[in-house]
């Protein structure tokens, strides 16, 4: 068979990487090349576009290789897969991100891989590549290493050095489901690796005793992402699973990437892959967990499955099965009996604490402070409004839920 062009290398490996959700850039640090180099990032992160379901569209997103060594079953690029298999050099992937760049189609570079020989030789040849553009061509786009979970201590802290985030995909959300689906990989291990990185980014923002600080490690942290609905965990479990990984190991982000069935894939795997509705009302607990106050347990205990209520967000669904706390004098409440009303975002909280310095708040003051009041209003009291018997109304959630549609048969 004739070698693959570039062409052809770039077609199989950009698709096949696809399936990795975990590349946004937020959080970086501001790199400018025009004191120098090629390349410059932007203090809000240098993802501009997003395809329809959330994804980043703005980097060089691609596997290095799809040949891989392991048999996880939930992946296309399992060594059982009858996929059509490509390899890029090193020297292909630094190629392509320079010439890609030079074009102004990218602005950086995502860049995972399939395992070949060994965790450490395929940890090497992606550390190569980050080293390449940095030292020899002076790169200053972001850069995003997936870092192989079995690849040695030494060799993620030298990715650490050059890449502006570095992740390890948690794969599943128990253990016991990574040891049944993908036998050859060890949760301890990918632990381990999310500690080392933690570790290494604390070590590298204290000064010696001279005075001065280390090299930079991975200023853009570090995130993971898990497979939804490859097996039965509840929504409750995958949530306590990632307040832990936020907690234990500094995470940025954890992206949930529903499970979407693949050709040739294992029985072991569900036939159908679950409505894409359940990864976004994740996103939108993940949310309500960092930015909101909420714990794990108390937004996946709002439905009696452990499963987050696909007609409404979380939030409204924690507030109709924890009535007994509502309504809210907003002229009284503290604020993070405020971050819990339905339609009050971090931003009108902020303005209502500010305002209400200054006097009583009534219904019109909070429209034109952004809050969505027909979602708030069965749950606040104000001067000028009490929701009565609203607030415990026994058709109230059918008044957000969407309506009923009609099937298609065809």
């Amino acid at each position: 068979m004739a070698p693959r062009t570039l062409q052809q290398k770039l077609a199989i490996l950009s698709d096949a990487a696809k399936y990795d959700a975990s590349c946004a850039s937020s959080g970086t640090t501001r790199r400018d090349s025009r004191a120098g180099g090629i390349g410059s990032t932007e203090g809000m992160g240098i993802c501009h576009a997003y395809t329809p379901d959330g994804r980043c569209i703005s980097l060089l997103k691609i596997l290095m290789t799809n040949f891989c060594i392991y048999d996880c079953a939930y992946c296309i690029n399992r060594v059982s897969s009858t996929v059509e298999r490509a390899r890029f050099t090193p020297d292909e992937v630094v190629t392509l991100t320079l010439e890609f760049y030079r074009r102004n189609m990218i602005e950086g570079l995502f860049l995972s891989s399939g395992i070949i020989r060994s965790p450490d030789d395929t940890m090497a040849q992606m550390v190569r590549i980050a080293r390449t553009l940095r030292m020899n061509h002076g790169f200053r786009g972001y850069i995003h290493l997936k870092t192989i979970p079995d690849a040695s201590a030494d060799l993620v802290a030298q990715a650490g050095l050059f890449a502006d985030r570095l992740s390890v995909n948690i794969e599943l959300p128990r253990d016991a489901s990574i040891r049944e689906l993908a036998p050859e990989k060890r949760p301890e291990t990918i632990r381990a690796a999310m500690a080392d990185v933690r570790l290494s980014r604390e070590a590298a923002t204290e000064k010696s005793h001279t005075g001065r600080r280390p090299p930079r490690f991975a200023p853009a942290g570090q995130s993971t992402q898990m497979i939804v609905g490859a097996d039965d965990t509840t929504d409750r479990d995958i949530l306590r699973t990632s307040a832990n990984l936020y907690s234990g190991y500094d995470l940025k982000r954890v992206y949930y990437s529903a499970f979407s069935p693949i050709p040739d894939a294992s029985a072991a795997l569900p036939l159908i892959k679950p409505p894409l509705m359940r990864e976004h009302r994740l996103y939108q607990a993940d949310w309500l967990m960092r930015f909101y106050g909420f714990e794990a347990e108390e937004i996946g205990a709002a439905h009696p499955s452990g499963n987050l209520d696909l007609a409404i967000d979380p939030k409204l669904a924690w507030a109709l099965a924890n009535r007994g706390q509502f309504p809210v004098d907003v002229a009284r409440a503290a604020k993070d009996m405020l971050l819990r009303v339905p339609g009050f975002g971090t931003r009108t909280v902020t303005r209502i604490l500010a305002a209400r310095r200054n006097g009583p708040l009534r219904y019109a003051d909070l429209l034109r402070m952004g809050a969505i009041m027909s979602k708030a209003r069965a749950f606040v009291t104000l001067p000028d409004w009490h929701p009565g018997a609203l607030t415990d109304s026994a058709d109230l959630r059918a008044r957000f839920a969407p309506r009923p549609e009609q099937l298609q048969l065809l």
